[in-house]
């Protein structure tokens, strides 16, 4: 197998795959830095993924690898109700990174950059002990109406949900214990750990209702609803201030909302499959709250919006009448 022997070698390899060129872009890469055209607002996010920490070459392929690096910041432009532009790739490779490993890594990662006509404007090159991956992101609002945010819900608000929960923990769990070979015995499980599907579409959707009297407030769940919700529920004092208000909420997930691998899974490991759902991570669901005059709206307008539950006076998280006392996902926890 040959390694790779230079920046300009890594170079050349991503070139074949990314365009150079974009309606967005006043400037490309080869210089200093891109230049961004923009007219409206632009959203910015950052995401890390790391090997070993976020993913194991074990049972990831180098495509699922370079779409999952980009796929999670697609979602938080989802969350926004942003258009996703272009993004920056800095990438960290070992030094025995092999030629066609390259090639896939940058062909899993470009096919979902063009599915949303995204452009790569420019980043970083280094050696790493570990495979290490830094994304950002930016989009533009799009029509009038400004970008979806997190807070400012209300008690009464109804909660929503676009797409699945705990899908991506129970294919993690599975793919951790048993490999690759799992992945024909739960197949939605796998792929939703492996290639998790951006809302970008119902994010854009919503977005058109940013500008109602009481928007929807929306984000987007990477760590699990136990962790994600509250964040979600938070008041605050300002553009970006600290939290003022905890909210809670109760929570009704019938077992036919939860997908059947969720189900099977806990069946089979002697859990409660709400938890199991709800403690999720890496869901890249959306999660939102809007009044309740704009539901009905909203799930005309996203046929796959389901409703989660309604806002709370008191911060308590209830779950089909239960207390939720799971915390979700953290990367700075063990256990």
């Amino acid at each position: 197998m040959n390694s790779l022997l230079s920046e300009d070698f890594v170079l050349s390899r991503l070139a074949r795959h990314f365009p150079n060129s974009h309606a967005s872009l006043l400037l490309g890469r080869g210089d200093d830095a891109a230049v961004i055209k923009a007219d409206k607002h632009l959203c910015v996010s950052s995401d890390l993924f790391l090997e070993d920490v976020h993913f194991r070459r074990s049972y990831f392929t180098p495509q699922e690898i370079g779409y999952k690096a980009l796929a999670v910041n697609l979602s938080d432009m989802a969350a926004c109700g942003a258009k996703p532009l272009g993004f920056t790739l800095c990438l960290g490779l070992p030094p025995r990174t092999e030629q066609m490993w390259l090639e896939d890594f940058f062909s899993g990662m470009a096919a979902l950059a063009g599915q949303y006509d995204t452009i790569l404007a420019g980043g970083d090159l280094s050696a790493c002990e570990h495979l290490c991956i830094a994304v950002t992101i930016w989009g533009e609002t799009v029509g009038d109406s400004l970008d979806l945010r997190r807070g400012g819900c209300k008690p009464g608000d109804f909660l929503f949900v676009v797409g699945r929960l705990g899908l991506a923990r129970v294919g993690l769990r599975i793919l951790e214990a048993r490999g690759r070979e799992a992945a024909p015995a739960w197949p939605a499980a796998c792929a939703a750990h492996l290639r998790p599907l951006p809302q970008i579409e119902a994010g854009l959707v919503i977005s058109g209702f940013a500008d109602a009297e009481n928007p929807p407030s929306v984000m987007d769940v990477s760590d699990g609803i136990a962790r994600d919700l509250p964040r979600l529920l938070q008041t605050r004092e300002g553009q970006g201030g600290e939290p003022v208000r905890q909210f809670g909420a109760s929570l009704r997930l019938p077992p036919e909302t939860i997908h059947p691998e969720v189900r099977r899974f806990a069946l089979e490991q002697e859990l409660d499959p709400v938890t199991e759902a709800l403690l999720g991570g890496e869901d890249y669901a959306l999660l939102g709250a809007c009044a309740p005059d704009l539901l009905a709206k909203l799930r005309r307008a996203v046929p796959d919006l389901r409703p989660l539950g309604v806002v709370t006076e008191q911060p308590d998280i209830i779950a089909n009448g239960k207390p939720l006392k799971a915390e979700g996902f953290d990367h700075f926890t063990t256990g």
